[in-house]
């Protein structure tokens, strides 16, 4: 397989992530490579964006590699990705950082510092009955329990201020960073017709609330969050009402969003998993992974990242690569 860059033409087929708009959103340059076989037959692509800081210039992928034929096999992607490496490094990329949340491989590329990774995904092709049965009974319970209380599901881009704050905030309890508000705003505004905001509010004040990328390829539930003592069940009525939302809209699947791997017992990832995992999704298992392709440069990213966060996700997760091929 070999990669090159080939034109942008997006479709709502596609993952919104893999849209121009988007991409132009959140990346200083942007584009698709395509893989190619020996017939010169188009296989896959895989949009990217890259991102400067400083002296640094880092190669972030927003959706995994689409394939756009049904034989796609992983030694294909692997071997793809092997030749998108060599085409990164010729146009001077100095380190592919791990991807977004999202964004899960079926393979990584040879030398690649990978980890395991995943999502919970939810077939909206399934009928409402079928959705609704998948639920865990004690859920089920806790949706009709906050419905009758009179939490009430409400959308809109006017929401923007209030889900930010909420956000921010659910990531500073758990000690994680968030980004600033207008690259929020930005990430928000160039999702277009294709994002949406939902909250959940109870007598007057927002208590959960999620943003949401769409296209009828799959919705993706981006960044969510709740206040602090939050009314029973706001969240998980507002998912429920989300995936009857956008069954509606002709989005074949609901991705949840990242999932660490046999995460500790007893931890907030466990946790996070469970409510994921009750709601109906089912675990699709793959990789997140980097790629040095200049080595001082990709130290000093090492470096940064280790002070300012203790590390990437993959830095977190990569022992348990380790431990599964032991």
């Amino acid at each position: 397989m070999i990669a090159k860059p080939i034109e942008l033409k997006w479709h709502p087929g596609l993952p919104i992530f893999a849209s121009e708009a988007f991409l132009k959103a959140v990346g200083d340059e942007y584009g698709w490579i395509g893989g190619f076989n020996n017939s010169e037959k188009l296989r896959c692509i895989l949009p990217y964006t890259i991102i400067k800081k400083a002296f640094v210039r880092m190669v972030r992928f927003r959706v995994e590699t689409i394939p756009i034929v049904k034989d796609l096999e992983v030694d294909d992607e692997k071997s793809f990705l092997n030749s998108a490496i060599k085409y990164f490094r010729s146009v001077g990329a100095d380190i592919i950082i791990p991807a977004t949340t999202n964004t899960i491989f079926q393979t990584y590329p040879d030398g690649a510092d990978a980890a395991p990774y995943g999502s919970y995904i939810v077939n909206l092709c399934e009928s409402e009955d079928i959705l609704w049965k998948n639920i865990n009974r004690i859920q089920r319970q806790n949706i009709n329990k906050a419905r009758r209380n009179g939490v009430n599901i409400q959308g809109g881009i006017e929401y923007l201020d209030v889900s930010y704050k909420i956000i921010y905030d659910t990531f500073k309890r758990s000690k994680l960073p968030f980004m600033s508000y207008d690259s929020f705003k930005h990430f928000v505004f160039g999702l277009g017709e294709y994002g949406k905001i939902i909250i959940a509010d109870y007598q007057g004040i927002a208590q959960s609330c999620t943003v949401y990328a769409f296209s009828n390829y799959c919705v993706y539930a981006v960044y969510g969050g709740n206040i602090s003592q939050a009314h029973k069940g706001t969240m998980k009525l507002l998912q429920w009402e989300a995936i009857r939302l956008f069954k509606k809209l002709g989005v074949q699947r609901f991705d949840f969003v990242g999932a660490r791997i046999d995460p500790e017992k007893g931890s907030k990832q466990e946790a996070i998993n469970s409510f994921k995992r009750r709601l109906g999704g089912k675990l699709r298992q793959g990789y997140m992974w980097k790629y040095s392709l200049r080595a001082i440069k990709s130290i000093a990213y090492t470096l940064a990242v280790r002070y300012l966060r203790g590390g990437d996700i993959v830095d977190r997760e990569r022992h348990k690569l380790k431990e599964a091929q032991q």
